[in-house]
């Protein structure tokens, strides 16, 4: 192992990439470690001179881009038959070994992840520059789930000394778009179709378009239609189907035009999905007495429901409540006939009557308070019941008198008409 580049102390080598080593390394000015890309040109003279180009491009177009899901270049040199990048040292793992343990991340997280790399790519596309090799060993995942966009090595920019020659294919099968496949001239919306492979991936744990070779893999991208997410994997929203689907369209006008777009609407699948354990706040997280703290963010149904639980219930209503119906009893109980009317049009419902009104809601049976008797007084005849058995005799003795007075007065009129 080398151990000096530059003016950079190498301290060890942390992986090799598709063109050379990377090393952790110091630079001894600022005393700051930095990763060192490196590649080696001792090659043919014609691949050397392509490759030392295309090296030098992909320090010019990171190089120009700051942004926070876009690794940081921070110097570039040659030392020898050694080119190297000076960059921002992350401190994380790649996505591809995240995956390759096997472990399926919650959907959630993927949402998260993906879109934070949706981002990196719009602003690499504002600024001109397509990074043409979207996959997980590109990208990096740092503290608190924080991505970062690396190798743009085979980035095509718009004024770029180094032209990729029509037909001549370059990133990784797997990911690649059918554009790229057949050899065509690409744009932003090659990197969304590969994100769009990666998403799918990190999805289900399997890649849309596999086959035994190259050629195989091709054929599929250019004529498979995968299934969608959701077959494969329970807990997928169906929202979330249409967004892979819609990255993943052969035809470019059918696919996301702008990389922001693809990262807006994962966002918003992710807003209306409930949170994840992994992403709780268990320190603001209060739970009902009784319920564990797992469950307090699940809604609260009583154990002898007999409600369909595969419908969405919103806490303490029942799925069967119909706001309508209930707008229109609670108008003919209390509001006028011609606000009835109106909500009965409006709604399409006929006006309901008393029945209907009650049974839909039905009126409390109130039982009687019942006294038990208290035997250690003595028992001493009622007063009040007398003068209320007086009170409605004469009531109904007035009442009576009344009555006979307007017969009385009936009987005369019809004397007087008569005679």
């Amino acid at each position: 192992m080398i151990s000096q580049l530059g003016r950079y102390n190498i301290i060890g080598e942390l992986g090799q990439g598709a063109m050379g080593t990377v090393y952790k390394a110091v630079d001894p000015l600022i005393d700051r470690v930095v990763a060192i890309k490196t590649i080696t040109l001792s090659l043919a003279l014609d691949e050397k001179d392509e490759y030392e180009a295309r090296f030098y491009q992909e320090a010019k177009a990171a190089g120009r881009l700051s942004h926070p899901n876009i690794v940081t270049i921070y110097d570039v040199g040659k030392s020898g038959d050694v080119a190297y990048i000076a960059m921002e040292f992350l401190q994380g793992r790649e996505l591809r070994d995240i995956l390759n343990d096997g472990k399926r991340m919650p959907v959630d997280q993927v949402i998260d992840i993906v879109a934070q790399v949706a981002m990196g790519l719009a602003y690499a596309h504002e600024h001109g520059i397509v990074h043409r090799d979207v996959k997980p060993s590109n990208i990096m995942v740092v503290r608190d789930g924080h991505v970062k966009i690396t190798d743009f090595g085979i980035a095509r920019m718009a004024s770029a000394a180094v032209r990729t020659q029509t037909g001549m294919v370059l990133g990784s099968p797997k990911y690649m778009s059918p554009e790229q496949v057949m050899g065509k001239l690409t744009d932003q919306r090659s990197d969304i179709f590969s994100l769009g492979v990666m998403l799918y991936e990190m999805l289900t744990g399997q890649a849309p378009f596999t086959g035994e070779n190259v050629n195989a893999i091709m054929y599929q991208t250019l004529n498979a239609v995968p299934p969608p997410p959701s077959s494969l994997r329970t807990g997928v929203p169906e929202m979330l189907n249409f967004i892979v689907a819609k990255a993943l369209a052969k035809d470019l006008d059918d696919r996301y035009q702008d990389a922001k777009e693809f990262a807006n609407d994962l966002r918003t699948c992710r807003d209306m999905m409930p949170r994840s354990a992994e992403h709780l706040d268990v320190s603001k997280l209060q739970a009902a007495p009784g319920v564990q703290l797992g469950e307090a963010i699940s809604v609260a149904r009583p154990a002898d429901s007999s409600e369909d639980e595969s419908k969405p219930v919103a806490a303490g209503i029942s799925s069967a409540f119909d706001s309508a119906a209930a707008t229109m009893r609670l108008a003919a109980l209390t509001g006028t006939s011609k606000d009835v009317e109106e909500l009965s049009k409006t709604f399409r419902m006929p006006i309901p009557n008393l029945d209907d009104i009650n049974r839909a809601v039905p009126l409390p049976v109130v039982k009687p308070k019942v006294v038990p008797p208290d035997f250690s007084k003595p028992k001493t005849p009622s007063a009040t019941a007398p003068k209320k058995q007086e009170d409605e005799e004469e009531g109904s003795g007035g009442n009576l008198l009344l009555i006979v007075i307007v017969v009385l007065v009936l009987v005369g009129l019809a004397s007087v008409f008569m005679f």
